[in-house]
């Protein structure tokens, strides 16, 4: 279809082509496969072409003459125009390559195992892409050496972890990879032991110099912090007021939770929830209740006439065998956003596997972990149904390019930022709708609450962690004590906290500006509101800041009254 801005869409096809060659392993993850052979070039010069391309694209953009867009044109180019101006606080920043280990060592690891995740091409074009990145990670590995002169321990310790699961892949993994898939490589098996010994040689480096050179520099500081909100969330709250939100549901959360305990025979909310764990499938029913559950979702999402659901076929299959000593160790995730470019024909949900040589002891503790509410609530409804599934359908037809590829699973975090609050205020607001309509049993609509105060826990957090009012240790308190995370849980999240200034409000943000949203229309509307044209026509936007969505929706309704 022809543009009526044409000088816009050139300016655009530009951003794109920057974004692509530089974040090959994201293009990878996003199914634009040009630059699969590629890892990211951190070096001096690699960062000074990246800079100078994202200032080149912004100068550029703001003297872009008027032109006649489109809606879904007018929100690239605001979407676009915030999106650098983060990333020129992000590359000086101690947050990324400049102060971050666990930049590299995402990007090198995932850097490969992107590439056998899905089938998106003959396993020899795979394979090859593979090597060419296996013999690419010392290069990336020297340069996080050469980069990283000190840093915060706990990223230090993580990105320790994600050298162990990288070389568990380098090596046992891509042992049981070369048999599995079909492929007599010995070149591959030879350019995994040159990863292999960089990983070894990199691990060494953060273990015995890194960790002598420690920071404290966990917070980003209230500037970023206001940049981020402004031009990534597009809110117009500022950080305060978010934290005053939160600390409201957090109150109010925390007040149901201990006030109908003792209608579960519980004396605290916590034992109440523990009970959840009683109810778990058999052994030899685990992967069946996942697609049970899935069916069960569906059918209730189409009788309540809830929404459009796609015929998007997905899958519940065990973790592949060569992924299944590293996963432990690295962002591995059971549900990754499809690839919206590779249009494959199935999406696998890769379960952490229960195995016959599993002791009766451990199968049991595996299914409590494991149990209903577990898959029904965040592998079923929150991603591979109702939530992120048929989300990201959606979003991937969606009439605004970024809208498409903002919310896809990369290496360590989404491909945009802008993408958070719809991508995860969604699948949060789904769960809560199908409570709406009863799917859920009366201990899982309790524990609705204790997700409700996860959600303002994280981010009470965000803001008091990245204005420097809390440290790490005060964060991993804070979710101990008051939200019921074990001391494993508590820590991982506050690392995740730090490390992603910014992300870990959008669960709540954008669950409540949805419901926001559907209440003000639906008091306008009235009898005319309908559910299933509101949810519909709030995906279509594609994965976009919610705040911009509603804004769009609501100026759409009081135009139509207007005529």
């Amino acid at each position: 279809m022809a543009t009526l801005a044409p000088i816009f869409t050139a300016w655009l096809d530009d951003f794109f082509r920057s974004y692509y060659r530089h974040r090959p392993v994201n293009a990878t993850f996003i199914g634009v496969h040009e630059y699969d052979d590629r890892l990211p070039d951190y070096s001096e010069r690699g960062v000074a072409d990246v800079t100078a391309d994202m200032a080149n694209l912004l100068a550029r953009l703001r003297a872009l003459p008027p032109e006649p867009l489109t809606p879904s044109e007018s929100l690239d180019k605001k979407l676009a125009g915030g999106f650098l101006e983060i990333q020129q606080w992000k590359y000086p920043s101690g947050h990324f390559q400049g102060g971050n280990p666990c930049v590299y060592t995402g990007e090198a690891g995932f850097g490969v195992m992107s590439l056998f995740l899905r089938p998106f091409a003959p396993m020899a074009q795979r394979v090859d892409a593979a090597i060419h990145r296996l013999n690419g990670i010392p290069v990336l590995l020297a340069q996080g050496q050469a980069n990283v002169r000190a840093a915060p321990p706990a990223w230090t310790e993580r990105a320790i972890r994600e050298c162990v699961g990288a070389l568990a892949f380098l090596k046992g993994g891509i042992d049981q990879l070369i048999p599995e898939c079909g492929v007599a490589a010995p070149r591959l098996r030879a350019a995994a032991d040159i990863a292999a010994t960089a990983f070894a040689d990199f691990q060494h480096y953060l273990q015995a110099e890194l960790c002598l050179h420690p920071t404290d520099h966990y917070a980003c500081g209230a500037d970023a912090f206001a940049l981020l909100l402004r031009q990534g969330h597009f809110l117009d709250l500022d950080a305060r007021a978010v934290e005053t939100r939160a600390r409201e549901q957090f109150a109010a959360c925390e007040a149901e939770l201990e006030q109908h305990a003792a209608d579960f025979g519980a004396h605290t909310w916590r034992d109440a929830l523990a009970r959840l764990a009683d109810e778990h499938p058999p052994a030899d029913q685990y992967y069946a209740r996942h697609a049970e559950l899935w069916q069960a979702c569906h059918r209730a999402a189409h009788q309540h006439n809830l929404l459009t659901w796609p015929d998007y076929p997905l899958r519940f299959i065990p973790r592949p065998a060569w992924a299944r000593e590293a996963a432990p160790y690295l962002y591995f995730l059971f549900y990754r956003s499809p690839a919206p470019y590779d249009d494959l024909p199935v999406t696998e949900l890769l379960l952490a596997p229960i195995t016959p040589e599993m002791a009766p002891s451990e199968q049991e503790r595996f299914l409590r972990a494991n149990n209903d509410s577990v898959i029904k609530l965040n592998h079923v409804v929150h991603h591979a149904a109702i939530g992120h599934h048929v989300q990201n359908w959606h979003a991937y037809r969606a009439a605004s390019r970024i809208g498409q590829i903002a919310a896809v699973d990369c290496a360590s975090r989404i491909a945009m930022f802008c993408g958070g609050t719809m991508a995860e205020g969604w699948a949060c607001y789904a769960t809560e709708l199908m409570d709406e309509i009863g799917f859920l049993t009366p201990l899982e609509h309790y524990s609705m609450h204790q997700s409700r105060l996860r959600m303002a826990a994280r981010a009470i957090a965000d803001v008091k962690l990245h204005h420097g009012e809390w440290s790490l240790e005060d964060t991993t308190n804070f979710y101990r004590d008051k939200v019921g995370m074990s001391q494993e849980a508590t820590q991982a999240e506050a690392v995740k906290n730090s490390m992603f200034p910014g992300a870990a409000m959008m669960y709540m943000i954008g669950t409540n500006l949805i419901h926001e949203l559907r209440r003000d229309l639906a008091a306008r509307q009235v009898a005319a509101f309908d559910l299933r044209r509101f949810h519909d026509r709030f995906l279509s936007y594609g994965s976009v800041p919610v705040s911009l969505i509603s804004t769009e929706m609501k100026g759409q309704f009081d135009y139509a009254s207007q005529e």
